[in-house]
């Protein structure tokens, strides 16, 4: 319970420290909501997104960046967010500091992902305010599709926070940590259907793409917030829910598995 209360505690401190560095509210919370601004408003003049040749049907280009702008939310605030800020309080000597004290590692993780779930739960909700005020965009009605994006957005962070946390290791000094973090992540996210249509990408690039997770976060919530008949644009010509719980179970586990065999509150190079 002692655990469990200093881990709760970690959370608020965590969050407050967040919301308090403007760099990490801009490129991290802010950032998939800008770029659905962005594309929604260049795009709009390419007319709807799957509108017969006579101009009709279709949805709205906000309406089609929307899942992939919430995928790659995901991604930041999980993989980006974690990775950078661990790699910078190792630097720091932040986690030195907390390693001479009672505080138990399974509370300073608990602070973190509990920091990660209530900063991208927020995140979504201002993506889905956005879509639906700024674009007019209709978002889904079934309760099915609500539930599927339920278990799609909770398997796709806690992935990407545990990610994140095996990636912070790999920075040699927390100065690096962004110089090695984000061009991953920007990477990513142009090869996984997040700003370009993946059906659009050469084969190659769609397998590489395919090992890594954010494809299938992506893909699942394109299921989630496109029509039925975008489900033929896929590659495989279905939304394959199941591979997507796998891959994604799967890159947790390696994750976690990671995250148990690397993380120090000291590096051991130093």
């Amino acid at each position: 319970m002692r655990t469990v209360a200093l881990g709760i505690n970690r959370v608020s401190y965590e969050v407050a420290v967040y919301f308090r560095q403007g760099d990490t509210i801009f490129f991290t919370f802010l950032f998939p909501v800008v770029m659905l601004g962005i594309f929604s408003v260049a795009f709009q003049g390419l007319g709807n997104v799957g509108a017969a040749p006579d101009g009709t049907g279709g949805i709205t280009q906000a309406a089609y960046y929307l899942p992939g702008m919430i995928a790659a939310g995901i991604l930041l605030s999980g993989v980006q967010n974690l990775a950078v800020d661990i790699a910078m309080e190792k630097g720091d000597g932040t986690l030195k500091r907390l390693g001479g004290t009672p505080l138990p590692v399974v509370s300073y993780f608990f602070g973190k992902m509990g920091q990660v779930i209530a900063t991208s739960a927020l995140q979504v909700l201002l993506l889905l305010l956005v879509a639906r005020f700024a674009f007019d965009v209709a978002l889904p009605t079934d309760p099915a599709l609500w539930l599927r994006f339920l278990w799609v957005y909770l398997l796709g962070i806690f992935t990407s926070a545990v990610l994140g946390i095996a990636l912070s290791s790999v920075p040699r000094t927390g100065k690096s940590a962004t110089a090695v973090v984000i061009p991953i992540v920007l990477i990513l996210q142009f090869i996984s259907g997040v700003y370009l249509a993946f059906n659009l990408l050469p084969e190659w690039l769609q397998n590489i793409a395919s090992i890594f997770p954010l494809k299938w976060i992506a893909q699942g919530m394109r299921s989630v917030f496109l029509p039925a008949s975008f489900e033929s644009q896929e590659p495989s010509g279905s939304w394959q829910l199941g591979l997507i719980a796998l891959v994604l179970s799967v890159w947790l586990v390696v994750g976690l598995i990671v995250c148990r065999l690397t993380f120090r509150w000291i590096r051991k190079d130093r």
